[in-house]
């Protein structure tokens, strides 16, 4: 197994499933490794989002596409909403809270 140190973010420690899918993809990994902290922790909080499984696949597959396709963040994604570093914008709060009254 490989030893390789894979950066993560400010946030978030960077997955398994995300570090093997980066690991066999040489170029997502050097795009990977030429991100921000914050622009990586980005994209583990977007990947580690979703609740279901098969979701969670998806969003590991597109990170390594989209690095491959010069993504840098996430497509319309709110934002990491776990960053200790800055209060929440009142944007993400109303979002947030429409999610929670849905049934």
């Amino acid at each position: 197994m490989s030893t390789q140190t894979i950066s993560a973010g400010t946030a978030h420690t960077l997955p398994d499933d995300l570090k093997k899918a980066l690991s066999s993809n040489k170029a997502a990994l050097a795009k990977w490794e030429s991100l921000t902290p914050l622009a990586r922790n980005e994209w583990i909080c977007w990947t580690t989002f979703p609740k279901q499984a098969t979701t969670r696949a998806e969003h590991v597959k597109r990170v390594v596409s989209e690095l491959n396709e010069g993504m840098r963040r996430p497509c319309c994604w709110i934002g990491c909403i776990h960053r200790k570093d800055k209060k929440m914008s009142k944007s993400v709060q109303w979002v947030l809270s429409k999610q929670k009254r849905k049934p």
